[in-house]
């Protein structure tokens, strides 16, 4: 009995990333077509539209994580996929897709917002317990950064090609979200199945194994970006995912739902980190301005360090 268990809570964990990754992706697709339409700076696009929608499963893996009573994935989920797509996620893509270069102003003011936003959501974490005033502030400074790098990183830019304002891109999108929800309610009840099975902590689960599923998305979308020259786009869509995680996706559940930590300390430990990766890949890239195969593989050797830390944490 417990063998099966075993094997349809695997199945359904697999089943909800192929089906996260889906529909991310479509909803991300006609979302930038969408927002395209409507002359946005390719910069804000990949911060606002498509970071929201590449952590949809994030999102909604917050707030059923928090319906069911189960912080530790909420909270192990966002952290760990801030710090996965910081460091795995941008480094596979530099290594994987063309090299190019960054404008160092934009990288500094998203950067500190993204660092910023790591320090106040582990300050929060680190309690064992984020209240609803705790949770609308994390909200409400995602929006407040977001008007910060509005303002600091406009400039005019001239859109190439015709506008798209179709309806089926609205549908296709709206499509895509629903099956994002779905496939989050999968991967989240999986996880919590596996975790009961194995004794292994949700929160240790959730940060190195779902992260990696969660920010699958991400790959796939800022990698095509990348390949089709859309570079602004695919490093607007990383740090801005990485600001949403650490804001947005921690905060939208215990905002409907309070959530209690059993993992508090761990949480706290692992936000360090993911602050001191973040300082140095933003530093990196404000330093080098570009994004190029060293420093790829600098980033990935910052992920996997962080399996020799936490493995004898």
């Amino acid at each position: 009995m417990l063998v099966f268990e075993l094997i349809v809570a695997l199945l359904a964990f697999i089943a909800g990333f192929f089906i996260l990754v889906y529909c991310s992706d479509k909803a991300v697709e006609h979302s930038v077509i969408i927002a395209s339409g409507w002359r946005i700076h390719p910069i804000l696009i990949g911060l606002i539209f498509v970071s929201i929608g590449t952590d949809l499963p994030e999102i909604m893996n917050s707030i059923i994580a928090s319906w069911a009573g189960h912080g530790d994935i909420n909270v192990g989920n966002a952290l760990g996929s801030t710090f996965t797509q910081m460091t795995l996620i941008l480094g596979l893509i530099a290594l994987f897709g063309k090299c190019f270069k960054v404008d160092k102003k934009e990288i500094l003011i998203i950067g500190i917002c993204e660092i910023l936003s790591l320090i106040l959501a582990t300050s929060i974490v680190e309690k064992g317990f984020i209240s609803r005033i705790n949770a609308l502030f994390l909200v409400i400074s995602w929006i407040l950064l977001m008007l910060v790098v509005r303002t600091m990183t406009t400039k005019d830019y001239v859109f190439e090609g015709r506008s798209e304002r179709k309806f089926h891109h609205f549908v296709i999108a709206v499509l895509g979200f629903l099956g994002v929800a779905f496939g989050s309610y999968i991967l989240v009840e999986s996880i919590i199945a596996i975790s009961t099975i194995f004794r292994i902590s949700e929160f240790f689960l959730s940060f190195f194994i779902a992260a990696i599923g969660t920010s699958l998305p991400e790959l796939a979308v800022d990698l095509n970006a990348v390949r089709k020259g859309q570079y602004e786009i695919a490093i607007g869509d990383i740090i801005g995912s990485s600001i949403v995680d650490a804001t947005l996706s921690i905060g939208i559940g215990p905002l409907i739902f309070s959530n209690v930590l059993s993992s508090g300390i761990m949480a706290f430990f692992t936000g360090i980190y993911a602050i001191f990766a973040s300082v140095i890949v933003i530093a990196t890239l404000y330093i080098r301005g570009k994004v190029e195969t060293k420093t790829g593989i600098l980033f990935i050797v910052i992920y996997f360090i962080s399996y020799a830390l936490f493995l004898h944490a």
